[in-house]
């Protein structure tokens, strides 16, 4: 009889793991998502759900740690994809109105619900991973150059 923790445990580590891809999937540019596409076969999908575009309330704190208070809103494009007859169904969620890219996102989390993990991570995840670090490393660059370091000196015993 198969232990029941291992088995929570490892359906917990899939579940954040298509979290990931979903994230970077989300996050990728329009071109890094056609290539990735064009490299792992273009596969025949359908729409489970049309794309439907629509607002989120976005939600803040004073201070990070306040009360709650709304922000403001966000466009958001959602598409749900199944890839062949009855493979998975990849979902994504996208800032903006590009149905297109959402729904190449949605293809890409079916794709690695059925088992490609290592073909998404090769020409997708890996790829958008170390471009989104690029991108903080040189934000972080920019942001240490502005950087005023404040000291006190003190002047004799007062």
């Amino acid at each position: 009889m198969p232990n029941s923790f291992s088995t929570e445990t490892e359906g917990a580590a899939l579940v954040a793991a298509r979290g990931q891809v979903m994230a970077l999937a989300a996050r990728a540019t329009p071109d890094e998502l056609a290539s990735a596409l064009d490299a792992l076969g273009r596969p025949d999908w359908s729409d489970v759900r049309r794309p439907e575009t629509g607002l989120v309330m976005l939600r803040g704190r004073t201070g990070g740690d306040g009360a709650p208070f709304n922000f403001g809103e966000a466009t958001v494009t959602r598409a749900a994809v199944r890839v062949g007859d009855s493979g998975p169904v990849g979902l994504s969620y996208i800032l903006g109105r590009d149905v297109a890219r959402a729904r190449a996102a949605a293809t890409i989390d079916a794709l690695w619900q059925s088992g490609r993990h290592d073909e998404v991570e090769a020409v997708l995840l890996g790829p958008v991973r170390a471009r989104l670090a690029a991108e903080d490393a040189a934000a972080a660059a920019r942001t240490a150059a502005t950087r005023v370091d404040f000291f006190t000196m003190v002047r004799g015993e007062d």
